[in-house]
């Protein structure tokens, strides 16, 4: 139906960058939106970054003027810059989709991703 693949993590020290990669795959009419969340052991996951279809973006605070979102097509990034420890989490892409599918009217429906690692050394 709908596929959701993040690509992108891994080990890094603090102060450095890493770029992960999401891919929205399937019966898709269009992109309502997508977003990248984190969780970390022993928490709740938390939103991170969120982009509509028009491009307007959002940020949680602890992550404005570091993290970037932006979406080419089907495809949403997130560039994280001046990586710090607390930001050690696994990354979940989510998609908010509107499906298409045969015989039936269009329907909003969201997909998450598998996750990524990311964890930030000191």
């Amino acid at each position: 139906q709908v596929q959701v693949v993040e690509i992108g993590g891994g080990l890094v020290q603090a102060g450095g960058s890493l770029r992960l990669s999401c891919a929205a795959s399937g019966n898709i009419l269009s992109l309502e939106s997508m977003d990248w969340y984190r969780q970390a052991p022993g928490n709740v996951r938390e939103l991170v970054a969120t982009i509509q279809s028009g491009g307007r973006t959002k940020y949680a605070e602890g992550v404005k003027g570091r993290f970037t979102i932006s979406k080419d097509r089907n495809t949403v990034y997130l560039q994280m810059t001046s990586l710090k420890p607390e930001d050690t989490a696994v990354y979940y892409c989510h998609a908010d989709v509107l499906v298409f599918e045969s015989g039936r009217a269009p329907y909003e429906d969201d997909f998450w991703g598998q996750g990524t690692q990311v964890t930030v050394s000191s």
